[in-house]
């Protein structure tokens, strides 16, 4: 039954069948056929009840968010000042992508966000400095990943809509991960440099004073994360509150930079009602899809098919790994969390594995989906803004030694779990 529904979801996924249809053909196939249609009949109570899911309103708050830090002008003040401090190591603006791209992260809450947000601002920098392009397109694509890492993040909220997981648990867990994938994505990028010198690019000027006059251009992300994750962890605002306070905030610092107006709102208002929509058709559909296959049993099949198989459960991890590795090559990340953690995550729990744990290991998975070609969205982001074009080789090719350090951090997160259990078990 897996291996159908798995080749069912692969095949119209290649026809460029929409994702959200894909789920939703796929649910009612199955229904219709292991069922007689008597799944559908509830169709509608069913998403009613799930789409008033109070969690759910994080979503398009904290997409709002980055799209007001974007049309506001705050990214570009941001990436600027980051420049003054990190520039001068090997690599030089290169560290500026990553260092903007976790900034950016702590308030945006989304991958394709911050790689498009981050790499619009900085590709014109590749020319002008004379920077190997390859490498440099491969930062971006990288730096935005940690968009989903790094708390505030829309798929840990969803990882914990799915699993009945703590979110305030799941952001905690996410700091040192985020962090210490950055510092990985640097030491990448410092490496090459110093082993290819022609890749680092002409070193940009700077000096104490320039340092310290754009240093306030760093305050408003500063700012945003504190009151979004600050407000969670004071006990005054619940995720969902906590994202309507960061737009409040956003746009409060829109007002003081004068960038405040009705045409940002309106772009901002639209950018965010369009993904916002996607994503909430992608959830409805997979749910349902959950719906529908615990109903077939198919979860209870896998759990006794792992059991008749007889692997520890760090062989099993190892499996599962394996497993969304290579199905990241073809499936977009949402709907790929969304399908097969129901499936997935009673097998991890039967194992005896941390769900707070395990939704950070699947997210630096989701987070190698993203530069993993043929699919990988954030590949196609960061080569959408290429101004003059070019080969989509280029951007792949320059995303691999940073593939190379998510694997690192697999295998860390894998043997040393407390690196993301550490931070949530003290708080709480």
């Amino acid at each position: 039954m897996p291996i159908l529904i798995l080749g069912i979801l692969l095949s119209l996924i290649v026809a460029a069948v929409p994702v959200a249809a894909v789920l939703g053909i796929l649910s009612l196939s199955l229904d219709e056929l292991f069922m007689r249609g008597r799944r559908s009949l509830m169709l509608g109570d069913f998403v009613w009840e799930q789409s008033i899911e109070y969690i759910l309103v994080a979503i398009p708050m904290f997409i709002l968010l980055g799209e007001i830090m974007l049309r506001a002008g705050i990214a570009q003040r941001m990436y600027n000042a980051v420049i003054q401090w990190v520039s001068w190591m090997p690599g030089g603006l290169m560290h500026a992508n990553v260092a903007s791209s976790a900034i950016f992260a702590a308030t945006s809450g989304s991958s394709v966000a911050t790689a498009a947000t981050v790499g619009t601002v900085a590709y014109p920098e590749i020319e002008k400095h004379d920077y190997n392009e390859s490498l440099f397109l491969g930062s971006l694509a990288a730096g935005g990943t940690l968009g989903i890492l790094i708390p505030p993040s829309i798929n840990l909220i969803i990882y914990g809509l799915l699993t009945d997981t703590s979110v305030p648990e799941l952001y905690l867990a996410g700091i040192f991960p985020g962090l210490l994938l950055a510092s990985l994505f640097m030491a990448v990028i410092a490496i090459a440099c110093v082993i290819w010198r022609k890749w680092d690019g002409d070193k940009v000027e700077t000096n104490w004073a320039e340092r310290i006059r754009l240093l306030p251009d760093l305050l408003p992300p500063l700012l945003l994360f504190l009151a979004v994750v600050g407000s969670i962890y004071a006990g005054v605002a619940t995720p969902t509150e906590a994202a309507s306070i960061g737009v409040i905030f956003s746009l409060m610092i829109a007002a003081w930079n004068k960038a405040l107006n009705v045409k940002m709102l309106l772009g901002a208002f639209e950018g965010t009602m369009r993904t916002s929509a996607m994503i909430m058709l992608i959830i409805l559909a997979a749910v349902f899809l959950n719906f529908v296959l615990g109903f077939m049993g198919v979860t209870q099949a896998m759990l006794e098919g792992i059991k008749e198989l007889g692997w520890t459960p760090m062989e099993t991890m190892v499996a599962i790994i394996c497993f969304y590795l290579l199905l990241g090559m073809f499936m977009e990340t949402l709907s790929m969390m969304l399908t097969t953690i129901p499936v997935v995550f009673p097998i991890v729990m039967h194992m005896g594995f941390d769900p707070v744990w395990f939704g950070i290991m699947i997210t630096v998975l989701m987070e190698a989906a993203l530069i993993t070609p043929p699919i990988g969205i954030n590949l196609y982001v960061v080569h959408g803004i290429r101004a003059r074009g070019g080969n989509f080789n280029d951007v792949s090719i320059g995303a691999i030694p940073f593939l190379l350090a998510m694997f690192a951090l697999i295998a860390l997160l894998l043997f040393v779990p407390g690196i993301a259990t550490w931070l949530p078990n003290q708080y709480y």
